[in-house]
């Protein structure tokens, strides 16, 4: 007992150290919103990684989740977030639930979060580490997330964490009227763009902010998983 203690507390130890280690890097790196910043502090990401990476959990990579997927480097997370500005009034969308590790942190900024996932293995874990975390404004759909939510719309922000060659029209449509979109375009293989988009009098216009590397955009709701 004596010797899981001691073990235990080392990996707290050690844990603390590299939270705190990450949230000066993306700082080094150039993120300056001081709201983002406190989002990522209250967020634990060691509990949206997988048990044998959770000595990993605030390096700045990807790492494997379920269902073939992953959860988002740090840096990423960081980014798309800071380019949305989320405040809390705001209504958001985030179509690819994933680990639920992005769908905590827009939780912690926004009034609203309604996440899509299309595999259920997923979804469910992520619901439950969203009710660890005491999260009642992130609501986690099973389902398509080309379609988005309309019966929610429209959204302030909508966010977009797989990679596809076009924005789905409906998510374009969701989008209310001065507000913005982050998603990952290009190829479904290899790199892609993260492109901020924002909607002014129903005109969409948009800037590309760096290059990323998503797992694809998959139409349907996973039948098995």
């Amino acid at each position: 007992m004596a010797d899981r203690n001691r073990r235990e507390e080392e990996f707290e130890r050690r844990n603390a150290e590299a939270r705190m280690e990450f949230l000066l890097s993306m700082r080094r790196r150039g993120i300056r919103d001081v709201k983002v910043l406190r989002a990522l502090e209250q967020v634990p990401r060691e509990i949206f990684v997988e048990a044998e990476h959770a000595e990993r959990a605030y390096a700045d990579q990807a790492l494997p989740i379920d269902c073939g997927q992953t959860i988002s480097q740090p840096f990423v997370v960081a980014t798309m977030t800071e380019a949305l500005d989320v405040n809390p009034q705001h209504k958001v969308l985030e179509i690819g639930t994933g680990s639920g590790y992005q769908a905590a942190v827009l939780g912690m900024l926004a009034k609203s979060v309604v996440t899509i996932e299309r595999y259920r293995t997923l979804a469910d874990l992520a619901s439950a580490r969203l009710r660890v975390l005491g999260l009642k404004n992130v609501i986690v759909r099973v389902g398509d997330g080309s379609f988005g939510a309309p019966d929610e719309a429209p959204f302030d922000r909508i966010i977009v964490t797989a990679a596809c060659e076009i924005v789905p029209p409906a998510l374009l449509d969701q989008l209310a009227g001065g507000g913005r979109m982050v998603a990952p375009v290009g190829p479904l293989t290899g790199v892609q763009t993260l492109r901020l988009f924002t909607k002014t009098g129903g005109k969409i216009e948009y800037f590309d902010l760096m290059s990323v590397r998503f797992v694809p955009l998959v139409e349907g709701k996973a039948e098995a998983l």
